[in-house]
C-alpha cells in the first residue's frame, strides 16, 4: 500500500443503501444525521490548505449505489481541492453488488483512487441473515473488477454477525485474503440501540459477540492477514463520545479493540511455545523491542495468564536482537 495520507472524511449515512442491515445505524457511528452534499464537500475542504495532500473519503454509505447525479454532485465538488492540492485522492465506500466497470470508470474520472467494499463475511447464509442483500459471489466478481481497473481495493468484514460462529468467521477471513485486496478492516459485530438486531438481541434470538469473543476470533483473523501480509487498516468500530455514551448497547465496543487483538495474537503464539515447559520453571520470552508491549499485555494481562496457565514462578519480557514478529525462549 501507497504511504498513509491525512484522512478528510465525508459521511454519507445510508446513502445508496438498498436496504438496512440488520447491524447498521450510520447515523449512531458516524455522527451525522444528514446526507452530503456537494455544499458538505466545500465546507469540509475550505478549513485545509491548498497543497495539504489530503485523502477525501467517503463514508457510511453505498456510494457507487447512490443515483449518478448524486455521485456526480459530490465528485464535482472536490475537482477544485484537487486542482490546488489541498486534496490528493479520493476514497469511497460501497456495496459489492454495485460495482460495474462504468461505475468504475466515473470513479476513475474524478481522481478516486482507493475503494472499499463492504464484504462483511463470505458466507451467504451470514448475508442473509444479516439482510446484506448480495452474496459472496458478488465479493468475488467485484474485487475482480476493482483490482483490474487499477484501484486500491480495501475489503471490509465482521465477525459475529447473526447466524455466524468462528469457524465461518475465520473461514470468510481466509477467503477474503485470497482476494489479495490491499488492506482490510475488521468490524466484530456492535448491538447498536435503533436497529433490528438489537430488537433480535432483546428477544433473545441473537446471542450477543462479547468483547472476549471478538478477541479470540480476531486473533485467529488477525494472523490470517499478517501470514498473508494483507495490512489489517482498522480492527474495531472507531471509538466515539456516542458510541462509549451508550448507543453501543452491547457487542464486541471497545476503544483499544485493536490493542486487545494484537495482544491476544502474541499470548496465543507464547503458549504454544510453552507448552510442556516445566511447572514451578521461570520462563523468560525474548522480542524485538518494539514487541515488548504487546507480549506484556495491557496490566501484564499475558504474563499473569501465562503464569497461571503454566503453574509457573516467573513470567518476564525481554527485548532482544530476534527477527521482528518472533518469540523466542531464553
Amino acid at each position: 500500500m501507497t504511504p498513509r495520507r491525512r484522512i478528510l472524511p465525508i459521511f454519507v449515512p445510508h446513502a445508496g443503501c438498498p436496504n438496512d442491515c440488520v447491524f447498521c445505524n450510520q447515523k449512531r457511528i458516524s455522527g451525522s444525521l444528514l446526507p452530503a452534499s456537494a455544499e458538505t464537500v466545500r465546507v469540509a475542504v475550505s478549513a485545509i490548505a491548498p497543497g495539504s495532500g489530503y485523502e477525501l473519503a467517503f463514508y457510511g454509505g453505498s456510494f457507487t449505489a447512490m443515483p449518478e447525479a448524486e455521485q456526480e454532485e459530490l465528485l464535482a465538488a472536490t475537482v477544485p481541492a484537487r486542482r490546488s492540492g489541498a486534496v490528493a485522492t479520493l476514497r469511497v465506500s460501497t456495496r459489492p453488488d454495485a460495482v460495474t466497470e462504468e461505475k468504475l470508470a466515473r470513479l476513475r474520472r474524478y481522481g478516486v483512487e482507493t475503494v472499499e467494499l463492504g464484504a462483511q463475511s463470505m458466507c451467504d447464509e451470514v448475508l442473509r441473515r444479516s439482510g446484506r442483500g448480495h452474496t459472496s459471489a458478488d465479493t468475488v466478481k467485484a474485487a475482480k473488477l476493482v483490482k483490474d481497473a487499477g484501484f486500491t481495493l480495501i475489503l471490509q468484514m465482521m465477525t459475529g454477525l447473526p447466524g455466524s460462529d468462528d469457524t465461518r468467521d475465520i473461514a470468510s477471513a481466509r477467503a477474503i485474503a485470497a482476494l489479495l485486496p490491499d488492506g482490510v478492516r475488521v468490524y466484530p459485530t456492535v448491538i447498536l440501540r435503533s436497529t433490528p438486531l438489537y430488537d433480535l438481541w432483546r428477544a433473545g434470538e441473537y446471542r450477543e459477540h462479547t468483547v472476549e469473543d471478538a478477541v479470540r476470533v480476531c486473533a485467529r483473523i488477525l494472523s490470517i492477514f499478517e501470514d498473508a501480509e494483507i495490512p489489517v487498516i482498522r480492527m474495531g468500530l472507531n471509538p466515539s463520545d456516542e458510541l462509549s455514551g451508550g448507543a453501543a448497547a452491547g457487542g464486541a465496543y471497545h476503544p483499544a479493540l485493536g490493542e486487545l487483538v494484537r495482544a491476544r495474537l502474541w499470548r496465543d503464539r507464547a503458549e504454544a511455545l510453552l507448552s510442556g515447559i516445566e511447572p514451578g520453571a521461570d520462563a523468560v520470552l525474548a522480542v524485538s523491542p518494539n514487541r515488548v508491549s504487546v507480549m506484556t499485555g495491557q496490566h501484564r494481562c499475558n504474563l499473569l495468564y501465562l503464569q497461571e496457565r503454566f503453574s509457573l514462578r516467573s513470567v518476564r519480557v525481554c527485548a532482544s536482537d530476534v527477527p521482528d514478529g518472533a518469540i523466542v525462549r531464553i
